[in-house]
């Protein structure tokens, strides 16, 4: 089973910042800043690559939910970044589609 299906689900407690009827926010329990949001859709996407004509605006509403949540958490004029990772190589963990919204400090770019 996919935790972040049942984290949707509410079986998992999360610390929920955002949720509506297809998609879910919450705090990443390994933070790498000092914000650092999820961003799933509740339907079990596996993959960003798995994204095609049929569910292209998925990827377009988890930003739109990333803008709404940065500037909840008062990182929207400072700047944040928006991540998602697509299969092992990339360091994708839980094999269901989400988004990274990091923020809350100055940001470098390393491998």
């Amino acid at each position: 089973m996919c935790v972040f299906c049942d984290i949707a689900a509410g079986k998992i407690p999360a610390q929920k910042v955002y949720e509506d009827e297809n998609y879910l926010a919450f705090r990443d329990i390994n933070p790498k800043a000092p914000v650092h949001i999820l961003i799933i859709p509740k339907k079990h996407i596996e993959y960003l690559s798995d994204i095609d004509n049929s569910n292209k605006g998925t990827v377009a509403d988890m930003a739109v939910i990333a803008n709404k949540i940065a500037k909840k958490l008062g990182i929207d004029k400072s700047g944040y970044r928006v991540v998602i990772n697509n299969g092992p190589d990339s360091g994708q963990e839980v094999f269901h589609l989400h988004m990274h919204l990091l923020g809350g400090k100055r940001m470098s770019f390393t491998t």
